[in-house]
């Protein structure tokens, strides 16, 4: 099973995980935002359901996206556009693809300042 963790991570530790990926220890695929405003501004309500459609179901066309979660072609394109620019979903030829089999997101909310 392919997966991937959604994450709140500032840059020093991304670059944290680079380093070790490059030293060859295993970081497992991450998506990392600088923010949580930033990470529930791309990932809204829709575009959760987008993903939950497209998990572990290989390419589809923006079309059966949109059957899938039951909304209009042009909205799902829309949303499928914002989330192949955030790099969460990629091209393919047939279509886009979120290339895991599971989703986990990994932040902690701590108390304001």
């Amino acid at each position: 099973m392919t997966s991937v963790t959604l994450s709140i991570a500032s840059r020093e530790e991304v670059s944290r995980r680079v380093a070790a990926a490059f030293r060859g220890e295993e970081q497992g695929a991450h998506i990392s935002f600088s923010s949580v405003d930033l990470l529930w501004r791309t990932l809204t309500k829709k575009r959760w359901q987008i993903l939950r459609a497209m998990t572990g179901q290989g390419a589809l066309s923006i079309r059966e996206v949109a059957r899938r979660v039951g909304r209009d072609v042009k909205a799902v394109h829309g949303d499928v556009t914002a989330l192949l620019h955030a790099g969460i979903l990629d091209q393919a030829e047939a279509g886009v693809v979120f290339p895991y089999d599971a989703v986990r997101v990994d932040f902690t909310l701590t108390k304001a300042a």
